[in-house]
């Protein structure tokens, strides 16, 4: 979607929504681990997010978000596991965006992906949530930490 048509929506009052994906893969030991990318531009750790599509539903969409920002492919699962907001630089505006969160269960790290000048990370959902500056965001990842057993 490109900023003209984000801004008319927005300042017609309609929210503008993204997809997100938090890719995950469980360790041989059994700790889950999510991967973060590096933005473009700030280099801080994020999640691939990007624009709904028409012609794709939500969770298609932030599949090929994870594919496309992360180089990885996996099963997309369902519900989302959340929703968080943030505000969306544009060239002359920030604008309220609504996020729906979605796991993906990763099958395969691609070699070679579309954005390969994003740096990825493999985490504990702790670590990645401190890395993370959306405080929604970061509390979903938070809570996909397993309590250890004492």
């Amino acid at each position: 979607m490109n900023n003209k048509k984000v801004i008319r929506k927005a300042r017609k009052g309609r929210p503008i929504r993204q997809v997100a994906a938090v890719p995950f893969r469980v360790t041989s030991g059994g700790e889950m681990q999510v991967m973060l990318i590096t933005s473009r531009s700030t280099r801080r750790f994020i999640v691939p997010k990007g624009w709904l599509s028409k012609r794709k539903s939500d969770r298609e969409a932030a599949g090929i978000e994870a594919k496309e920002e992360a180089g990885v492919i996996g099963r997309t699962l369902e519900p989302p596991i959340g929703h968080y907001r943030y505000w969306k630089r544009l060239s002359k505006h920030f604008i309220p965006v609504d996020v729906a969160v979605y796991l993906i269960s990763v099958e395969e790290e691609l070699d070679e992906w579309r954005e390969p000048e994003r740096r990825r990370a493999w985490l504990s959902p702790l670590d990645a949530a401190t890395l993370i500056d959306e405080p929604g965001l970061a509390s979903m990842v938070r809570s996909l930490a397993v309590p250890q057993e004492q």
